[in-house]
């Protein structure tokens, strides 16, 4: 089922999604950057906003238009709606019986996540193949992926660090949503949605409100929009280079992006794939309780990786390497499919401006190739600010 919605219909969706009890989670303006957010209505979208992005460089800037989706992702991902920072794993009391061992339920708030880009999509699907895995299902995870309701959003207008369409995520997404919207805006201020269902779930409530049905010409200007955001987007990686990459172990450009790399895991933080957690144990207030909390880790910190006697890894270098390897080569052998989506958040959230998609070319080529220090000097003096 595909229909076409004004704004007054866009919003009759977020209306229809909250009386059904949901949550209504969207991209919005915050602190100077568009993250997701709960919403009431579609006028808290970034209506008129996008951004500019470069390594380790974020700024809003104004569109002066109308448009709801001119951004290209939110600079967070939406990992946290599905897979908690914190999720408390098991409580104990001490009694004059004995210990007490208490598993509590998860929290499974109902939510709508709304405006999710193709990347992100894909993003959900890489985190099915860990936690959705048959010997070992996450619980948490598993009821709030199957409750989620998802409202896809087509990318008109990528970002200077996205990479979707050379991963092949993006930038129009193809399944895995309820709902999916392109937002068509022309120079004639013909300004309107188009809305497709890709659940039973998604055609019902796309039949509950006020739309008209798509036409030639509303298809055709969505090919227009996919194929623009193709033509615009700002970097791409070579399917070719990562393989090449894990064969050059002993690279001098591991040495070379060790020396700016801060191991401060923003990268991992606002990845949308990344699932790497640690354990914490914690006591109250009340006398003979304890809880077990999993908490999000990253393999850039030194203890991540110790076993006794020390950190297997203990450089920045290996470190490094093992999250860029793993990220865009054994992934694939784990789970068939890269553990990149392609979109470039972690190139922007980067203190010191590591772009991986120049770092995966350079250590592609031989260490003598006269053009490698061109590549290197290019991720050196990225854009700080």
């Amino acid at each position: 089922m595909t229909r076409v919605v004004d704004t007054v219909g866009l919003n009759e969706i977020v209306q229809v999604l909250r009386a059904e009890g949901r949550t209504v989670i969207a991209p919005t303006v915050r602190d100077g950057t568009i993250v997701p957010d709960q919403i009431d209505s579609a006028g808290e979208l970034p209506v008129g906003w996008t951004e500019e992005q470069n390594g380790g460089y974020y700024r809003l800037v104004a569109t002066d238009t109308p448009e709801h989706f001119a951004f290209s992702s939110p600079s967070d991902s939406w990992k946290r709606y599905l897979h908690p920072p914190r999720t408390l794993l098991v409580r104990t009391r001490s009694t004059d019986n004995g210990i007490e061992v208490e598993a509590p339920e998860p929290s499974i708030p109902s939510v709508a996540l709304f405006g999710v880009r193709s990347c992100d999509l894909t993003a959900m699907h890489v985190l099915d193949q860990v936690f959705l895995d048959d010997a070992a299902t996450d619980p948490g995870y598993a009821a709030r992926r199957a409750d989620a309701f998802i409202v896809a959003a087509g990318c008109a207008h990528p970002g200077n660090t996205c990479f979707c369409a050379s991963m092949q995520t993006g930038p129009t997404p193809t399944t895995g949503y309820d709902l999916s919207i392109t937002e068509l805006y022309g120079n004639d201020g013909n300004h309107r949605f188009l809305i497709d269902s890709g659940s039973e779930r998604g055609a019902d409530l796309l039949a509950r409100i006020t739309s008209r049905p798509a036409t030639e010409a509303d298809d055709d200007a969505a090919t227009t929009v996919h194929h623009h955001a193709i033509e615009h987007m700002g970097r791409r990686l070579s399917p070719d280079d990562p393989p090449a990459a894990a064969a050059h172990t002993d690279h001098p450009q591991w040495d070379n992006v060790a020396e700016r790399c801060l191991a401060c895991g923003n990268c991992t933080m606002v990845c949308p794939t990344c699932f790497c957690s640690s354990t914490q144990d914690s006591t109250g207030l009340v006398p003979g309780e304890a809880e077990r909390w999993r908490v999000w880790d990253s393999c850039f910190t030194a203890d991540f990786s110790s076993v006794h006697g020390g950190p297997v890894r203990s450089s920045t270098r290996s470190r490094y390497r093992q999250w860029l390897l793993h990220k865009l080569v054994t992934w694939h052998d784990q789970f068939g499919m890269s553990g990149c989506v392609g979109c470039g958040r972690c190139i922007t959230a980067c203190p010191v401006g590591i772009d991986l998609t120049a770092e995966i070319a350079a250590l592609a080529r031989p260490a003598d190739q006269p053009d490698q220090a061109s590549q290197s000097d290019e991720a050196t003096n990225a854009t700080v600010t």
